[in-house]
Formats: C-alpha cells, structure tokens, sequence
C-alpha cells in the first residue's frame, strides 16, 4: 500500500510539472486547471474573511515570527527556521518553533507534561518534541523536519500541533517561550503574525506559473504584498536583478535578503563520522531522496565532485521502509559505490539496513547570507524589541489588499 501511494504522488508530481506524458496525464491537467480556480476563489475568500474580521485571530501576548512561502515545498524553509532560532537564543530570546508535524503519526499513548515551577501537570499536551533540553519524541511521531530541529537545536522549545494556537499558549506559559516561529506559518491565519517573512526560491520563484493543484503555488504572486521580510534562497552568487524587479512588482516596501543553502559537511547516519566535502571528489554515489526537488540534490553532488551512478528518489516527505532500503542497498554493492549519500531531512526517516557494505552519509546543510546582511541584523534586532504593528495594520499588511489574492 505504501508503495503504491507514492508511485500515485510520484506520478501526480510528474503531471503537474508537465514530466508524465500521454493522454491520461493531459486530461488530468485540464481538470487539474479547472479546479486551480476553485482553489484561487478560496484563498481570496479566506483572506477576506480574516481581513474583514468575520474570521477571528488569537493574539498570544508574544513575538509570532511567521516563516513561509506562497509555493509548496523546496524553498530552503528548515535550515532558515534553524538558523532564525540559532541567532535569536545567541541573543537572549527563549524561543519555540511551531510547527504542524506533516505526515507525522499520532501518539499511541499521549505525552504528560509537568511544569518544572508549578508542578501542575498538563494531561493532554501538544506534541512536545524538545522542552529546550532535551528531545522527547522521535522523527516517526514529530515528523522529519520538527525533529530535524529538534536535534539541531540547543535551548530550543519545538512543539507539533496542527491547532499552532494551541500549541504555541503551550510554549508559552508550560516551556517559558517569549518568541514563537511559527514554521511554514504564512497561510496559517488563526494566530496573529508580528512579522511575515517569505522565503522565495531563486530556481523557481513561482513554482511552474499555477496554482494548486495544477501547479505548485499556495497562493498568486500578488500575495507577496503580505512580507515585512523577504529572503531570496539558493542563490548562486550571481546577481538578482531580474527576480528582484519582479518582487517590486507585487511588494515595494519589504526588505530583501539573498543567501545560499551551502553544504558544511558530510556526517554519518548511523555514527558520529563526519567528512569534509572533499570527500566528494571523484567518488561513485549512490543518492537516495525523498524531497520536493531531488534535481536540486542532484545537482548539488555532481558540483561537488560526486559521481552519481544513479538517484533513488521518493515523494517528499516519504517514510522510507526495509523493504525499500535493502533493494537500494544491494544496488549500491552490485554497483560499486564508495558511498551513499542522502539528505539531511531524510536522514533521520532511514531506516538502518541489516548489514551496512556501503558507508551511509548525509549532507549538513547551513545557510550564508550573501547580500543583506545588515537587513538580516535589523531583522533580529526587531523580533528582540518585540517592535510589532497595531491590530488595524496588521490586518491590511499581513493579510494583503482586497486585489492582490
């Protein structure tokens, strides 16, 4: 059954950026068109509802730090998160992430939490994945990317509810939390925004041009007007001119940074090995994925050096099995490969095969400002003051103009 539903996302994948060929998969893109409208009446009629006030927001008391995009997946969004969070705890804020905990499992049994200073104890939690201390749950009840965090992260709250409301009063009053980032936050709207930063891709700014389901966009390009912040990923070093004049279009007043998703190093998924990407150099690869643009992975290890023999990819966010691991293995060793090398993200979802032949890597991610870097410190300086806008400014700015969904 599992694999059959991620053959079923792997080929819906392929329709929507026009790699599925035949007559099935173009009639799937004209219904899948046809619904895209439908879709786009509903985010207008949403932010309309919030804009207006007929839809209700929740206001915590606290910095909420809104990181998100208008497309769906392959943003860079986690190492931003991780790095916001770094920076804002290196200056004395307590922070938590929130985060809805996509294709996690829920708990067999709930978590009971005990205030440290109260002693009261909270029966039916939200998912706690780190109090700050320590982690509590694994990648399998968190999900890959919350507890990616979670390991990564020292003094850091993260907290996995779909109700980030909730989840976030949790983190207030139980962890002591005085800043929230509330993780792919920009289409959650139940709680307040102080700030909205967008993260845009600068390999595809705009997914492939639709609309979900048709294509990759949450929302149209005009909702870029909702951004106190916007952070133009994955850039390459070359300039942006181009895409920034097209930003201006849709938003005047945000402040833009650029940076890189640059790879730090290799690290062992099984032990504490840890290689310089020189290691690369020259090596058979065998890459396996299970994320929104393997091609960017791809691409990645070839310009490092890595000779990929062949890329084992999955639907992003996939909970990898045994029984697929171990064919992928036995691939390797027939092949050769010196080593095999996967992502950060689907690190911590590898299962641990039987026998290992074939050293098993993945690439440490981080992320370098490249232009914008006194932005960047404003940026920080600002969650710090807890400097946010009154209710009634909020609610045009974050929400958008009446034309712009």
């Amino acid at each position: 059954m599992a694999s059959d539903n991620n053959e079923l996302e792997k080929w819906a994948t392929d329709v929507i950026f026009g790699r599925a060929r035949g007559f099935g998969s173009c009639l799937m893109r004209v219904v899948l068109r046809g619904l895209s409208w439908v879709y786009r009446f509903g985010v207008k009629l949403r932010l309309r509802l919030f804009r207006n006030g007929w839809k209700n927001q929740s206001s915590l008391g606290t910095m909420v730090v809104s990181i998100g995009n208008i497309t769906v997946g392959g943003t860079g969004k986690t190492p931003v998160v991780e790095r916001f969070a770094k920076e804002l705890t290196a200056r004395g804020r307590k922070v938590a992430i929130l985060s809805r905990g996509y294709k996690s499992s829920e708990l067999k049994e709930r978590q009971r939490w005990s205030n440290p200073k109260t002693g009261e104890t909270v029966t039916s939690p939200p998912k706690i994945v780190s109090d700050g201390h320590e982690v509590l749950l694994g990648a399998k009840y968190a999900g890959d990317e919350p507890f990616m965090l979670a390991t990564n992260l020292s003094g850091v709250s993260v907290v996995v509810d779909r109700d980030r409301v909730r989840g976030g009063r949790f983190a207030v009053k139980e962890l002591g939390a005085d800043t929230l980032l509330l993780d792919d936050g920009l289409q959650y709207l139940d709680l307040e925004h102080s700030l909205d930063v967008i993260l845009v891709d600068q390999n595809a700014p705009f997914g492939n041009g639709y609309i979900l389901p048709r294509g990759t966009m949450r929302e149209p390009p005009p909702n870029l007007c909702r951004a106190d912040y916007i952070f133009i990923t994955k850039c390459d070093g070359k300039p942006q001119d181009d895409l920034i004049k097209r930003i201006r279009k849709y938003n005047q007043e945000a402040e833009i940074v650029q940076c890189t998703h640059g790879p730090k190093h290799l690290q062992g998924v099984f032990n504490d090995d840890e290689l310089s990407l020189d290691a690369l150099e020259g090596k058979y690869i065998g890459a396996i994925s299970g994320i929104a643009q393997p091609e960017s992975f791809d691409r990645l290890l070839k310009q490092l050096g890595g000779k990929v023999m062949f890329h084992t990819t999955f639907s992003d966010h996939h909970a990898f099995t045994s029984k697929e691991i171990e064919p992928f293995m036995d691939r390797c060793i027939n092949r050769g490969v010196d080593m095999i090398v996967t992502t950060e993200k689907d690190a911590v979802r590898f299962p641990k095969p039987n026998k290992i032949d074939v050293p098993i890597y993945f690439l440490r991610i981080e992320v370098r400002i490249l232009e914008g870097e006194e932005i960047w410190e404003q940026c920080l300086e600002r969650i710090c003051r807890r400097v946010s806008r009154e209710p009634e400014d909020w609610a045009e700015e974050r929400l958008g103009r009446p034309e712009s969904a």
